[in-house]
This record gives structure tokens, sequence and C-alpha cells, in this order.
């Protein structure tokens, strides 16, 4: 069992104790966050005197080797460890001897725990942030060749009024562009870099936290030793961000396993993103869209399992923030995946926009401007919504829409319509006239759409600053 505490004991630990207490089987997906601080550390040791310029060199070029070994699979991370840190520094120590064992001067695990964590983090928020554009460009795709494709839009799940696909699909680029938004909030909020601050109290060696910080693509060093080796805020906002992103896809999801039903036939879900059933052989379903709107509770437990270890934590580091890792890398894990494939469900869906468009014509979502027909023609508007209620009703008798009813059928219910209210109540001419921002109107989609371009044209991915890390 390699420790790197066991001086003051005199007992070795119990099996038991030291599996539940050791997390190399989770934290060892942080070696290169690991070996990047740990060389960023060895780095400013050399530069500030600490250690020696020789050993400064040798346990970088030593960490580098190791990264190498396990990237090429001649050196493998096993449970003789306790953590990705004890395994790092023990297998240095062996290839490079004395100087190994001078890498944690004016280090403690607490903080380099920290460390990983946040580059870890920061790595995925760019990851994700990537993603999140490449589905948005999609969206954008669907909304451009949309811009007349009428469908219903609906309230209490009740066909509502006529608006076209580019204007319900432009509703989620909206989410979405929301949720890079958070990304980038968060990782403004988080760019600190917690190395130097030792167990809970700093150190007394002459460490220059603004070098590692640079070196490791920081903004700033923390500011207070306590706070920096204590702090899971940065995790709670990215998994309370993912939870948005996945209640996003959830919501998608669900409509479009509506929409792919037999009862609506919106959408045909390609043959590559469906499943089969065992024993029913005309089933076709969508169980990549059902799969992310169940994955979404799975999110949601990652966070509030962190935020109720979190609770009553007292300053500064407690061993429950191990449990931190786990749940928050099952949550990335998932919400990526589930992105990537939603993404990739979208591009190869098709829609079936005739079905749509008579979906909007039986549904009376033309009833609003019947009324406004009427107010325009100065009936009052109350009036207008209650002889707009009649049509209704008989529609649903004769089981007619309100554009077939007869001119004749219609001046008997109010007067004051003429042969022009046909035209008032088409599809194309509900949508149409509907020129307010943000509405399904033509001029008001060219702006959204141009909107949405010049979004993803001015907000470039992020990317990780770690990438300039070369081990291999």
């Amino acid at each position: 069992m390699a420790q790197l505490w066991g001086g003051r004991f005199t007992k070795a630990t119990d099996q038991k104790v030291y599996d539940f207490n050791a997390s190399i089987g989770f934290d060892k997906r942080m070696l290169f966050q690991d070996i990047c601080g740990s060389i960023a550390h060895a780095r400013m040791l050399g530069r500030q005197g600490i250690i020696s310029e020789t050993d400064a060199l040798s346990i970088e070029e030593g960490l580098k080797g190791i990264f190498r070994d396990v990237s090429e699979g001649k050196l493998k991370i096993t449970s003789k460890y306790e953590d990705v840190h004890s395994f790092c520094e023990a297998v240095l120590t062996e290839r490079v001897g004395e100087a190994g064992k001078r890498l944690h001067t004016g280090r403690s695990r607490n903080d380099q725990v920290a460390l990983d964590m946040r580059l870890y983090t920061r790595g995925v928020i760019c990851t994700c942030d990537e993603l999140l554009n490449e589905l948005l460009k999609s969206i954008l795709e669907i909304m451009k060749s949309n811009t007349d494709t009428f469908m219903p839009g609906f309230t209490h799940l009740q066909k509502a009024q006529p608006v076209t696909l580019a204007h319900h699909m432009g509703a989620y680029f909206e989410m979405f562009k929301r949720d890079r938004k958070r990304l980038r909030s968060i990782y403004e909020r988080m760019n600190e870099c917690p190395l130097g601050s030792g167990a809970l109290a700093g150190t007394t060696y002459p460490l220059d936290r603004d070098f590692v910080a640079e070196s490791l693509g920081f903004d700033r060093p923390t500011s207070n030793s306590m706070d920096s080796v204590s702090d899971r805020d940065y995790l709670i906002e990215f998994l309370d961000a993912l939870s948005i992103i996945m209640m996003h896809l959830s919501r998608s999801c669900e409509e479009i396993i509506t929409w792919n039903t037999n009862e609506y036939r919106f959408v045909e879900i390609d043959d590559t993103y469906s499943t089969g059933s065992s024993i029913m052989p005309q089933k076709k379903n969508p169980d990549i869209a059902e799969l992310v709107r169940g994955k979404a509770g799975r999110v949601y437990g990652s966070l509030m399992g962190l935020l109720t270890v979190m609770k009553g934590l007292p300053l500064a580091y407690n061993k429950d923030m191990q449990e931190d890792k786990e749940g928050a890398f099952d949550a990335m894990d998932t919400a990526l995946s589930c992105i990537d494939l939603y993404s990739g469900m979208l591009k190869s869906m098709t829609f079936n926009k005739d079905i749509m468009a008579r979906s909007a014509l039986g549904g009376f979502t033309n009833a609003t401007d019947a009324a406004d027909y009427m107010v325009v023609k100065g009936v009052p508007f109350r009036d207008a919504h209650s002889y707009v209620g009649r049509m209704v009703l008989y529609c649903i008798d004769k089981k007619l829409s309100i554009d077939e009813m007869s001119l004749e059928e219609l001046k008997k219910i109010c007067p004051v319509i003429e042969e022009d209210f046909y035209d008032a109540v088409s599809l194309k001419t509900c949508v149409d006239k509907r020129l307010t921002k943000g509405a399904p109107g033509p001029g008001a989609m060219k702006s959204e759409i141009e909107e949405s371009e010049k979004f993803i044209s001015e907000n470039a991915v992020l990317k990780d600053p770690l990438e300039a890390f070369i081990l291999m």
C-alpha cells in the first residue's frame, strides 16, 4: 500500500479501511492534470531556489516519462496506490531517486487535489462548450431551412397558434445559447489557481504562486488559502449548469418522442438513432431521446449529492470532499454523451412538413387571428372572442376547420365577415403578420437568425489552456 503519510503511524492500515479511503479507482482520470500541476510546481521550486534546477529538471523529465508510459500502456495505475497523487510521486521517486522526494516541498495533498479537480473541470467545461457550439450550428441550419414550415404552437399541450419550425427551434437555440453563456461565467469565476495554499495556511517557503498560476493558464492565484482547499463552488455551479443543459435536452427529447408517434408523425427519427422491439417487428423506438430524457435525473442526482456533502462542512478541508469526484465525473460523462448523441439525432432527423402544416390547420390555431379580423372591422374584442368561440363549437360539431366554413355560415355568427376573412386566417397570413421582435413572422425570424449567426461567430469555443502542456 503506497501512502504519503506513514511516518507517524506504528500499525499498518486495515485493508478494508485502506480500500474505503482510497480514491485511485476514480481519480486516476486526472493523471494529466496532476502531472501538469506537478511540473509547474517543480519549475517554480527550481526558479525560486527552493530546490536545485537540476532536481527540478529531473522531476519534470521523470513526470513526462510517467505520463508517456501510462499513455502507451507500458505502466499501469493499480490499486497498490491510494490515489493518483501517491502513484505519481511513488513512481517518480523510483525512477529519479532523491529528487522525486523533493517534489512535494511547499505543497499539501489538499491543494494538489483542489488544483487537479479545478484543472479537470475547466477542461470539461471547454469540451462541453465545443459540443454546445456544434449543437447550436445544427439548430441554426434547421431554422434557416424552415422559415416557412408551418406547424402548431402549443400551450398546455393544446394547439394554440400557428408558428414555424424555425421559430420553434429558435426557442431551443436560445436555451442552449444561455447554457454557453453560463459556462463562460463559471469558467471566469473558477479560473484561479489554488496551488500554494498548503494544507490550509500557506507555507513558509518563498513560493511564486503567480508563476504557477500563469503556467497553468489561470488568471490569478486564489486569495484565501482556507477557502482554496475547501472550495467546491465552481464544481457545484458546473453541475448546476449541466443539470440545466440536461433539462433543455430532456424538454426537446420529450417533444421529439411525441412528434415521432403515429398520432403526430411530425418527425422521422433516422434508423441509426432508433432501435426495434424483440417481439413486435413493426416497432421503431426513439430510445436515444428516451435515454437522454431519463439521464437528466442522473445528472440532477449528482448536483444534489454534492450540495448535500458540502452543506455542513467546517473549514477547511475534510475527507468528505473526496465524494465530489465520482458523482461529478459521472455527471460530466453523462451530459457530454447526451449532448453529442442528441446533436447527431437532430441532424439526421426528417421533418414531415405537410403533416405539420395540416396539424396547424386542424386545431383552430387561427382562432385568435379570426378575432383580430373582427376587431379591425370594428367589433369589440370581447364580442369577437365570443363569436370565434361559437365558430369553434360549430366547427367541432360539423367536423370542419374555421377556414372551411362557408361565407354564409360565417356571417350568421358575425355579420361583419367578408370574403377577405379567408386570407386573414390562412396559416401564411397568421404567421407573416406577426412581426414583433421574437415572433415567427419572416422579418422577425430573419433578424433572429442573423442574431443567432452573430452569436456563434462572435463567441469562439473555449480552449483549455492546459493543452499548451506538451508531455509526450
